[in-house]
């Protein structure tokens, strides 16, 4: 007899949780409903340069054509950092942060390995049905689908955050031919409120109720932008080299609670190798060591000009506000390196003289 679309929905769900997902859950495979939503965001141009998002626009509002006769989307999630337990100690001057997702090891491998082997089971025990995993990279509505699956709601800081864990989640999930349910299934209700914390707290002004001006969020500028930076954005980087976790660190639901029991943990794999880098030694780095130091890290995508252009102006943002004068004439020789060295790259350049000029005024140490 053919198993319900419950008891399939219990197979896949049993099978996500065997493999060590903290969230999982089951959603159809209907359309987007914030079509028009993401179209109007594409046009205002808050994607900034990341043009797969318009090319892959059509595709990435309705997840059925990821995978051919899909009829079902399980969602996962994997916990990398804990509630209540995120604090960081202050870096030392010439040291830029790294964002929480990236301290560990690379999650887009992390989740696809179990992802493939919980496909992969499913595969051997219902022969002839189809499966496609994603994690981060394809055109998938990754937060709309864990929200309809029941993993959390979509906050004002456009993440999904689950009501004990928080946000500190990474998504993924795949498609199947397969009809399953979940019976315990439920969407989770907002309970952002009144509360503006992340949006008051962003250091660009890039997060208005739900909306994130991509080309402005530090994330963005930090990891994608690879044009020089504008003017407007000095200062504003935080010490962020990669990333940003400033509107989930002022997030209430990311804080010490009563049921901090319910909290959970972060996957192992994601243990903090590092929280930052010095900055000074980024800038003396060649691609081998860039390769080297992000071998097994989401880090890197991050093209060795982009980290050393970011670096060079985390270094004058750091140093203006009161380096020692040791520090300020180190930082000083080694953006002098790179602002004349005929083999690096314009933006590195730019950004290094700019630098140099900031640190070099009367009254910068």
């Amino acid at each position: 007899m053919p198993e319900s679309p419950e008891q399939l929905g219990r197979e896949a769900l049993a099978l996500c949780r065997e493999h060590g997902f903290a969230l999982a859950g089951i959603a159809d495979c209907s359309p987007s409903t914030r079509g028009e939503e993401f179209r109007a965001w594409l046009a205002a141009g808050k994607h900034g340069t990341m043009g797969w998002l318009a090319e892959t626009a059509e595709d990435r509002m309705d997840p059925a054509r990821l995978l051919r006769g899909a009829r079902s989307v399980v969602m996962v999630a994997d916990q990398y950092a804990t509630r209540g337990r995120t604090a960081d100690s202050t870096p030392a001057a010439t040291h830029g942060r790294i964002a929480r997702y990236a301290r560990g090891r690379d999650y887009h491998r992390v989740m696809k390995r179990r992802l493939h082997a919980v496909c992969d089971a499913l595969r051997a025990r219902h022969p002839g049905e189809g499966f496609r995993t994603f994690v981060d990279t394809a055109p998938v509505p990754e937060r709309e689908l864990a929200a309809r699956a029941g993993l959390g709601w979509i906050g004002k800081h456009t993440l999904l955050i689950h009501p004990q864990r928080g946000s500190w989640l990474l998504l993924g999930g795949f498609l199947t031919t397969l009809e399953m349910r979940d019976a315990d299934g439920a969407a989770v209700t907002d309970h952002c409120g009144t509360c503006t914390r992340c949006i008051d707290a962003c250091p660009t002004g890039a997060i208005s109720p739900y909306r994130v001006d991509g080309s402005r969020c530090i994330s963005y500028l930090t990891i994608e932008r690879r044009e020089p930076m504008g003017a407007e954005f000095r200062g504003s980087l935080g010490g962020w080299l990669v990333g940003c976790d400033v509107c989930q660190e002022v997030c209430p639901h990311n804080s010490p609670r009563q049921d901090d029991a319910a909290a959970g943990e972060a996957h192992p794999d994601y243990a903090a190798r590092r929280d930052s880098f010095d900055l000074l030694d980024v800038l003396g780095w060649d691609e081998a060591t860039r390769r080297a130091r992000f071998a097994s890290s989401a880090m890197k995508r991050i093209t060795l000009a982009h980290l050393k252009r970011t670096a060079a102006l985390l270094l004058a943002d750091r140093l203006a506000r009161g380096g020692s004068a040791g520090e300020i004439a180190a930082a000083i020789d080694r953006l002098s390196d790179s602002a004349w060295s005929a083999e690096e790259d314009p933006t590195v350049r730019a950004a290094a003289r700019e630098a140099m000029g900031r640190l070099m005024k009367p009254g910068a140490t």
